[in-house]
């Protein structure tokens, strides 16, 4: 079975390793290098949301460690 990552759980990984403000531009902005088009252009073609943020995390050297969010409970 496969498992969809949600939009509000791809906004939230962002948000968790840019800030809610630069991860708004990044994504308004940035180029992924696999997908040729800006993080919400390729949100907005129906790509697979984990292949995005993968892409994104490769393209800004993110860490593996850093790459499943952070482990702050919200409520």
């Amino acid at each position: 079975m496969i498992v969809r990552m949600r939009l509000s759980e791809f906004r939230q990984l962002i948000a968790d390793e840019f800030g809610q403000t630069k991860g708004e531009w990044i994504a308004h902005s940035h180029v992924l290098g696999k997908f040729g088009v800006t993080v919400n252009a390729a949100v907005e073609n129906g790509e697979d949301l984990r292949e995005v943020w993968i892409q994104l995390c490769d393209d800004f050297s993110i860490p593996e460690e850093r790459r499943l969010g952070s482990d702050e409970i919200r409520y």
